[in-house]
């Protein structure tokens, strides 16, 4: 036990030496810049020791203990958070305490200067939140962050649970072992990654006798559940509970207990149905394909001039279906033979093979259809840059599920309310997850759970994963 004290103290005084680090680093930086600007680089470093950096120094530490504390009481130093979910709440302090720190500035009126406030602010939203996954990394390295982890449950919810854990390595939960109850069913299709163990006896001696790992309780049952916590919850003063409520929408979701009543109340929110979240995504939609409209207008006009010397039209309209089921064109670059369709119906018919692979995903790996420069923007994702001009008409979004041919919505099942309520996107969480290398089915479900947990933040996180994969060219033909 003093042991297990001792790591999460190193932990903690970690995580919060890199943030007081980060902070200061970027204050020194911001100090530096303001003198580089006004003087020369020789004296950046060493002149502004004056009596007003003293004052502002001992301002802005006044600030790092106000961003600490924050820090603390949202249980960055303590609790595991998905990396997306801390760095928004990271970012969202820092924006906070900034606007302290300008206060206490201007409020004070002492003459400091607005390039060093600037410069300071903009360096901390990039080395606070880089530190701090530096510091994690290093912990994981030497063992310190690493948690071994119980999964009870050896069904689908904790194969799900497992799933959800490994992506999200910076947590560092280190799954050492799975605790099946006695009759319960384990999945024959399932290659478990950790030992599945059955426990016949108590269940809090196994765990005593191994060493008290952190628990994540994840059955198919809620009943079960219920009961195994009660009894969990005496030892653990910390565990997990992954209840199996797939299908409901969880972004935004709240929970109220009832004084001297075991009732749990959730309020679940659909946000897309909600007028205010729509507007914010629309004005998000207008504002980002504008400006990418007018940077890459030299691209466009580069690649519509490589497209145009292998004869044929630039563009390509295609009919997809749009909100509320309104068909609509969706604009590409030509990247097919003139042709296309005549090809396409005699591979059809005289492929099996082919036709089986279209059917089962509406695309073809090794396409006959292609053109040479057609391959390179379908490889880049460069053909898709046409529909900027209908995210700005708002016949799409920048994120969204998969525009899709009216044949493709049977696919859906009961899950096509869900693509029918939101705009078709530029990209989304297929593209994020493996494009074109997972099934159908895989990507039905992202884009319903797309729609029901639809955030700003969510949008900005899957256009940021977007460069990245295809930058790396992964899951694209």
């Amino acid at each position: 036990m003093k042991l297990r004290l001792d790591n999460a103290l190193l932990t903690k005084a970690s995580l919060i030496a890199g943030d007081i680090v980060a902070l200061l680093t970027a204050f020194i930086l911001g100090r530096t810049a303001n003198w580089a600007y006004d003087h020369t680089f020789g004296e950046a470093f060493f002149g502004w020791w004056d009596e007003r950096g003293q004052i502002r120094l001992a301002l802005f530490s006044l600030v790092i203990v106000v961003a600490v504390g924050w820090c603390w009481s949202v249980g960055h130093y303590s609790r595991r958070k998905p990396f997306w979910d801390e760095l928004r709440e990271t970012l969202r302090i820092l924006v906070m305490v900034a606007a302290i720190d300008v206060a206490l500035v201007f409020l004070g009126k002492w003459q400091f200067s607005r390039l060093w406030l600037l410069a300071t602010w903009l360096l901390a939203f990039v080395l606070a939140p880089t530190v701090r996954v530096l510091v994690k990394r290093l912990l994981l390295r030497i063992g310190r962050w690493r948690r071994p982890t119980v999964i009870v449950g050896a069904g689908n919810n904790a194969r799900e649970a497992y799933a959800a854990l490994c992506s999200e390595p910076l947590m560092g939960f280190d799954v050492v072992a799975f605790l099946a109850l006695p009759g319960e069913a384990v999945p024959a299709s399932w290659t478990q990654p950790a030992p599945v163990v059955t426990v016949n006896d108590d269940i809090v001696a196994w765990l005593e006798s191994r060493g008290m790992p952190h628990v994540v309780v994840a059955l198919d049952s809620l009943q079960e559940q219920q009961l195994l916590i009660q009894r969990l919850s005496l030892r653990y003063a910390d565990l997990n509970v992954i209840p199996s409520i797939r299908g409901l929408p969880l972004l935004g979701m709240e929970m109220t207990h009832f004084f001297s009543h075991e009732v749990l109340m959730l309020r679940v929110r659909n946000n897309l149905a909600r007028r205010a979240p729509q507007l914010l995504k629309r004005l998000f939609d207008i504002a980002g394909s504008t400006a990418l409209l007018v940077l890459l207008a030299p691209f466009f006009a580069t690649i519509a001039w490589r497209i145009r010397r292998d004869g044929g039209r630039t563009f390509y309209a295609h009919g997809r279906v749009g909100r509320h089921g309104k068909p609509f064109n969706c604009y590409k670059f030509r990247s097919m033979i003139s042709n296309a369709d005549t090809v396409l119906a005699e591979l059809l018919a005289n492929d099996p093979a082919a036709r089986a692979e279209w059917e089962r995903d509406f695309k073809l790996k090794n396409d006959p259809r292609v053109t040479p420069v057609g391959a390179f923007l379908r490889k880049t994702s460069l053909d898709e840059l046409p529909q900027l001009w209908n995210v700005l008409k708002g016949e799409m979004s920048l994120v969204g599920p998969r525009p899709i041919v009216t044949e493709e919505l049977v696919r859906y099942h009961d899950q096509v309310g869900y693509y029918l309520e939101a705009r078709p996107g530029m990209t989304g969480l297929w593209q994020i997850s493996g494009r074109n290398d997972i099934d159908y089915g895989d990507r039905v479900n992202l884009d319903a759970w797309y729609v029901k947990n639809w955030s700003l933040w969510y949008d900005i996180v899957i256009l940021l994963k977007t460069v990245k994969v295809v930058l790396g060219k992964s899951g694209a033909y």
